[in-house]
């Protein structure tokens, strides 16, 4: 049978930066009613083939078609009159505005030239309810957590009637149900003769709801075949660019089987409180070794995170660093204590997006820099290069900014910020969401690494896999409980998982959680 003419082809797209060259001679092809997957390694030019086609950038050469039309938008609200709509990662939305004023910002319903605001609010609720999503859409976006803000996004976009959707990354914020409730959403759009282009590093998530894959590498197009033909190995070996054998053999982690050599005890916290959101949570962590934490969306994770960090203030409980009782005002506290934290939004609380690599890199060492109130912008340099070269920083050099970088090596910049302080204690949320195969390996070797040389680390993951290859013990959460606490032998995502629904094992303290 003859091919379907397709929504979108896209050829010999070429795109040069600064001493970069993101894409080079890069095709993409979208039939209508599909579900393509485009996926490879942060650098590969995924983000910027994207940006390219929705006028966030213009490209050098090659050729566009939408809707058997030769295209260039020169902005993304063009592109979203034309009937291509883009949901990103980083959720891009007005946080003290309310959920349905987000909803339909630009496009507010109107009467007697007056915003219609009761109309508004009911067709924003009739969009959620699609999402099996029930709040009140008046109060600001802010006042939710990061997964019902990305499923507001996702029903913005739905919004504009769309006849091309790219959702880039739209499950790294959302539960399994949340993540089951979208894949129907994607089911119904795909029924209506609606495509969706389909970015995601999660291999089980192109298989689910994908009917084609795009492979990218180093700025190419290396393939473009039916899911069902191509196996998740073989993905992993094109996006890598290595042999299939070659895979299999190295695996996808980069961390070391076994556990490392645990030392003194950094970090004791017992039945830490902050209002609803966490009651009674326990754990410890020792120098040289990782404890993972794990749990359910909304089980206090990221809260026990910031709590330890004084980014959120303890209302009952105590926490103990070498032993010694703390209470942390403020993070310049903890940080002076010897601990950095890596939150899990890189672009709201990491990067500064138009400062250069070297500015964020050296952020928090800036007190330690400066002399008189004078940066030493030798020792700056020799420390930025230092960790350049450490972590493998592929970027044009210390004054790119940062914005320009790929989500890994964003995420190399953020935990050098931390590196060049000599922490004893790393707080790491999420550290490899969003990010490809190849930088997440390298980030999981990394943190290895550290914790080979006696740095403590409580690594926050929503990836099962992560957590049993990679820590020492596991502590898990549960509606903001510490449930269960798994020694390194005991680990396997099984155990975990069991773990969040059933208690299965003692608390930290060493007395049994009986709270269910």
């Amino acid at each position: 049978m003859a091919q379907a003419e397709p929504l979108l082809l896209m050829e010999g797209i070429t795109k040069t930066f600064p001493g970069v060259r993101a894409l080079r001679g890069a095709s993409l092809r979208v039939g209508p009613g599909e579900v393509h997957a485009v996926i490879g390694q942060n650098g590969a030019g995924k983000s910027t083939m994207i940006k390219i086609l929705t006028g966030a950038y213009r490209r050098d050469s090659g050729s566009i078609f939408f809707n058997g039309k030769p295209i260039e938008f020169h902005s993304p609200q063009a592109a979203q009159l034309a009937g291509v709509n883009t949901i990103y990662q980083e959720i891009n939305l007005v946080p003290f505005r309310s959920v349905s004023e987000n909803i339909f910002l630009g496009r507010e319903p109107r009467r007697l030239g007056f915003i219609n605001w009761s109309r508004m609010n009911a067709e924003a609720r009739a969009l959620l309810q699609q999402f099996d999503v029930k709040i009140d859409v008046t109060r600001p976006l802010l006042t939710y957590n990061v997964a019902i803000q990305q499923m507001v996004a996702i029903a913005r976009a739905i919004s504009f009637k769309s006849k091309l959707v790219i959702m880039d990354e739209p499950t790294s914020s959302l539960d399994d149900k949340e993540v089951s409730t979208l894949f129907e959403v994607i089911r119904r759009l795909k029924a209506q003769g609606v495509s969706v282009i389909f970015v995601s590093h999660r291999l089980d998530e192109l298989y689910a709801v994908c009917d084609r894959v795009t492979v990218m590498r180093d700025g190419q197009t290396v393939t473009d075949k039916a899911i069902k033909e191509i196996t998740k190995l073989e993905l992993v070996a094109l996006m890598l660019g290595k042999e299939l054998g070659e895979v299999t053999r190295s695996g996808t982690t980069g961390f070391s089987e076994g556990t490392h050599q645990a030392e003194e005890q950094l970090l004791e916290a017992r039945k830490l409180k902050v209002g609803h959101r966490l009651n009674d949570v326990d754990l410890d962590v020792r120098a040289g070794e990782i404890v993972g934490l794990a749990g359910l969306l909304g089980s206090g994770r990221t809260e026990v995170a910031r709590a330890v960090f004084g980014a959120d203030q303890l209302e009952g409980g105590q926490v103990k660093v070498d032993n010694r009782p703390v209470h942390f005002r403020s993070p310049a506290d903890a940080i002076k204590a010897g601990i950095g934290f890596c939150s899990e939004d890189r672009k709201v609380e990491g990067i500064i997006p138009f400062m250069s690599v070297r500015e964020n890199m050296t952020l928090a060492l800036l007190p330690h820099l400066s002399r008189a109130g004078i940066v030493q912008k030798a020792k700056q340099q020799e420390i930025v290069e230092k960790f350049i070269k450490r972590l493998d920083i592929k970027t044009a050099g210390p004054e790119q900014k940062i914005r320009e970088l790929s989500g890994g090596n964003q995420q190399k910049v953020l935990l050098a910020r931390w590196l060049c302080l000599n922490p004893r204690l790393l707080l790491l949320d999420e550290p490899t969401r969003g990010i490809d195969v190849g930088a997440k390996s390298e980030i999981q070797a990394l943190i290895n690494e550290l914790a080979n040389e006696g740095l403590g680390v409580l690594m926050i993951s929503s990836e099962l896999e992560e957590l049993t290859e990679g820590c020492d013990r596991v502590v898990v959460l549960r509606d903001g409980h510490s449930v269960a606490e798994i020694p390194h032998e005991g680990i396997s995502e099984n155990a975990i998982m069991a773990a969040m629904v059933h208690e299965t094992a003692a608390a930290p303290g060493g007395e049994r959680n009986t709270d269910v």
